[in-house]
């Protein structure tokens, strides 16, 4: 089966995945079937998936009539046959036991047609096993959606042993055209990738407790504030339900050894039923006060145990040739939130450390989850997991992503989407940069900034990273940073283009605040929330607001802490063109490229005027006149003014 030729997808499996996966399918145009055992099964996941798209709508994420269309090209279904003749991929989406999925695999087959693909939503059983249940195991594949799906962008692709190469390339296509970010999972092993990390991250966590080295808010404390994952491990163990994570080691226990043997203390919450939020009690009693994460609880030497043991597993992955720590990474921020992936993590902390850390856990406690991988051994020879950079020409950015799209534009692109692309201190430091690069650089003549994934330029700050640096100095070292770095792009002698799609609240509407010219979608939604955090804009956000808008309607959208849509933003002057989604991109390039080709001198004093008169109209007026005279001077201006004469387009060269 090629892509091109798949139309109709089947989901079997009416829960939250199906009927999520099967929603995100049918938003991506294709004609959807949902299959389930019972009646009232396939129903209920139907009504689920209309009223997930009504909520679309109504948050303007989408129309009504997209919404409408999308419930009308899936058709809710229990006969088997039904739903799989003549469909060109079957998803399955059934509860993760191996034999309910062999049944399954083995009534499907009877009836699906021979090009069908088969792909598995499993988020840990053997591909290759499955596979083997039916007669086309080289069409056979998992397609594995975090929940919910319509929100999540990762899929993990991953091979079989039986794989065909075609196989995975459709199912990846197949994924980009729902909007997703496939991530290869190049051998099939337990937990793939992004399991493969969590699962030992929370059992090590009920390890602790189960040894009296740390207690569950002390742990979620480190986990939530000092590393800035979404959730504490528990919070998210409770919301992932601790019966699943127990069957999920005890799977993992099974094939691959003792390292993944499940801790006493998940044991003892899982046979007490405390699964989860599901549940009403789990790590925590949600009748009875729910979640309370102490913000000043965490340690040191929890943070490094914890990064340790993700290290190790990314050793395991490596060396086992499943993934690369660039995909591991990107598949972690996608699929669980992290800010940085955990090779990234423990690069930062410092692998040699994090080596030291399990050899003495090891010879303390014998247990073989802390034998240290060879590959986490390596990658310490060599300097970290992404080795070492021998120059500043080798710069690498981990936030944001540098390109050079052609037509004398620098692109910087906001790369944290698995964050809605927050701003954190590392980001500030890259930017800044990155926007120094393109300054040194004599073929770049203007820049577009735009963050990556439709969401979002920028939801704002990431708070979560910053509340564990919540002292009132170091929230004026912080205010100071921000105001330095967006400083520099608004005095910067290149034209700047922010191209907004989705979000672009808080510090990000501050860093668009900055640039010449604000390029917005129509879905796109721009504020500065900071009231409801009991904050004021703190990177500029106050200055430049009331210069745009004037001090009235700056006040107004400050004190109200909204978002407005970009229609609005356009009336009140904060955004100069608002363009039809599906011309967004096109756009943002065009408007970069004409920017770039004007003359870079007469533009960059020109900046330097309206600053300086911005602060003092009168030294604005005398610096015009200087940099009037200046200009005469120039060979732009004489290629200006033969390029008029001639009636052709000039060629400035900035001389």
């Amino acid at each position: 089966m090629e892509f091109e030729n798949i139309e109709t997808i089947t989901l079997l499996g009416a829960g939250s995945m199906g009927h999520g996966i099967a929603e995100v399918a049918a938003l991506a145009g294709y004609e959807v079937r949902l299959r389930d055992i019972k009646t009232e099964f396939v129903e209920n996941g139907y009504e689920q998936l209309v009223w997930s798209l009504d909520k679309l709508a109504e948050k303007d994420q989408i129309s009504e009539e997209e919404a409408d269309a999308a419930a009308d090209r899936v058709t809710p279904l229990v006969d088997v046959k039904e739903a799989v003749d003549d469909t060109d991929v079957v998803i399955e989406a059934v509860p993760e036991k191996m034999e309910i999925k062999k049944d399954v695999y083995s009534e499907v087959e009877t009836y699906a047609p021979d090009r069908t693909i088969f792909a598995t939503n499993t988020s840990s059983l053997s591909i290759t096993d499955l596979s083997e249940v039916t007669d086309r195991p080289e069409q056979f594949c998992g397609m594995h959606f975090f929940n919910p799906p319509v929100r999540m962008q990762l899929v993990e692709v991953i091979t079989g042993s039986h794989t065909a190469e075609s196989t995975l390339d459709a199912v990846e296509q197949l994924a980009e055209a729902f909007g997703k970010t496939p991530i290869r999972v190049h051998k099939d092993s337990p937990g793939f990738i992004v399991n493969r990390i969590l699962v030992p991250l929370m059992n090590e966590t009920c390890w602790m407790v189960s040894d009296d080295e740390a207690t569950v808010a002390e742990i979620d404390s480190t986990t939530k504030f000092d590393m800035g994952l979404p959730m504490g491990a528990f919070e998210l163990g409770d919301q992932v339900g601790n019966d699943v994570t127990y069957h999920v080691l005890q799977y993992l226990q099974e094939v691959l050894g003792d390292a993944y043997e499940p801790a006493p203390f998940l044991k003892e919450t899982v046979d007490a039923e405390r699964y989860g939020k599901k549940s009403g009690e789990g790590f925590y009693d949600y009748e009875n006060g729910g979640v309370d994460i102490p913000t000043d609880a965490g340690s040191e030497d929890t943070k490094v145990r914890l990064a340790a043991v993700m290290a190790n597993e990314v050793g395991h992955l490596v060396e086992n040739d499943v993934s690369n720590p660039s995909d591991i990474d990107e598949a972690v921020m996608l699929g669980a939130g992290f800010p940085d992936g955990p090779a990234k993590l423990a690069d930062n902390i410092g692998l040699d450390r994090l080596v030291e850390t399990l050899e003495s856990l090891g010879e303390e406690d014998g247990h073989a989850r802390f034998e240290v991988s060879e590959a986490l051994r390596e990658a310490a020879q060599q300097g970290g997991f992404y080795g070492e950079s021998d120059t500043d020409e080798t710069r690498s950015y981990s936030t944001i992503d540098l390109s050079y799209p052609g037509d004398m534009v620098g692109h910087i692109e906001l790369s944290r989407e698995a964050r809605m692309n927050t701003v954190n201190s590392e980001m500030l430091d890259e930017l800044g940069d990155a926007l120094a690069e393109f300054e040194n650089d004599d073929e770049v003549r203007g820049v577009l900034i735009t963050g990556k994934g439709d969401r979002a330029f920028s939801a704002g700050a990431d708070v979560s990273s910053m509340a564990s640096s919540a002292s009132p100095l170091d929230g004026i070292e912080l205010s100071r940073k921000g105001q330095s770095t967006f400083g520099a792009f608004e005095e910067s002698p290149l034209p700047i283009v922010a191209a907004i799609d989705g979000f672009a609240l808080g510090g990000g509407f501050e860093l668009a605040m900055c640039c010449d010219y604000r390029l917005a979608s129509e879905r796109s939604e721009l504020g500065l929330p900071e009231h409801n955090l009991g904050l004021l804009p703190g990177w500029g956000g106050t200055q430049r607001l009331q210069r745009l808008v004037g001090m009235s309607r700056a006040k107004e959208i400050i004190f109200t802490a909204e978002r407005f849509d970009a229609d609005t933003m356009y009336e009140y002057d904060v955004v100069n063109e608002v363009v039809e989604n599906d011309q967004f991109e096109e756009r943002a390039h065009e408007l970069a490229a004409e920017m770039a080709g004007g003359p870079p001198v007469s533009r960059a004093l020109t900046k330097q005027v309206m600053l300086k008169g911005a602060e003092d109209l009168d030294a604005g007026l005398e610096l015009e006149a200087q940099a009037f005279g200046h200009l005469l001077g120039t060979d732009d201006l004489m290629e200006g003014i033969t390029a008029f004469m001639g009636d052709s387009e000039p060629e400035f060269e900035g001389k």
